[in-house]
């Protein structure tokens, strides 16, 4: 297989392991590759849900850039809206910011934000149609012959 198509997003954070216990128990991701830079010392992590050849690479810094908050974030799907409220719930048990959970119907869904360690923002939803839209924009590209 090769790269081909959207393969990344890269975020900056202070604290590689704290990032990385974040985004397993609220994403469902895991450690696909990781290494030290070796003029730095810094951590490097590419984590993956498994699903597609994506992954978000978490980079250790002293001085991280500006988080992707606001509007601005990452988005995963989840099973159910319940899985919605149960992480949401555990994001606020543990003190972390949330916005949510919210239901605002086809396309977007039931959603809710939460903040990372970091400041960066990750959207859970249920019943998005990003698959479904994209799946059928492929189709309309493919034409009816193909």
């Amino acid at each position: 297989m090769t790269d081909k198509g959207f393969t990344h997003v890269a975020l900056t954070v202070r604290d590689v392991g704290r990032s990385v216990d974040f985004y397993e128990r609220y994403a469902a991701m895991t450690v696909v590759h990781e290494r030290t830079d070796p003029e730095t010392g810094q951590s490097v992590v590419w984590l993956s849900d498994l699903t597609r050849p994506f992954v978000i690479v978490l980079v250790e810094t002293d001085e991280p850039s500006p988080p992707l908050s606001g509007v601005n974030h990452l988005g995963v799907g989840v099973e159910s809206r319940n899985d919605v409220d149960r992480l949401a719930a555990a994001a606020r048990e543990e003190g972390l910011v949330v916005v949510g959970p919210h239901d605002y119907g086809e396309p977007v869904g039931y959603w809710a934000f939460i903040i990372d360690p970091d400041g960066h923002t990750l959207e859970l939803s249920h019943g998005q149609e990003v698959g479904l839209t994209v799946e059928n924009r492929r189709r309309d590209k493919q034409g009816p012959f193909t």
